[in-house]
């Protein structure tokens, strides 16, 4: 209770490396804490509700898109 969940969307290769990385680098440096959750074809990202919109700004200004 109190989390949002967001998945990362699109075809993962294997071969890609540090999308998770990048995005929990984005939002820490607003200190913004995650849960991530990885599986074989996708992650997903928990953050406290309270923090959604910050979340989606900060990865808005890093060029990531975002919906709710």
């Amino acid at each position: 209770d109190g989390w949002m969940g967001f998945r990362i969307v699109g075809q993962m290769d294997f071969s890609l490396v540090g999308i998770l990385a990048e995005i929990s680098k984005c939002l820490a440096e607003k200190s913004i804490s995650i849960f991530a959750v990885s599986t074989y074809d996708t992650d997903y990202i928990f953050i406290k509700k309270n923090f959604v919109k910050p979340a989606q700004d900060a990865l808005e200004s890093n060029g990531w898109n975002f919906k709710i």
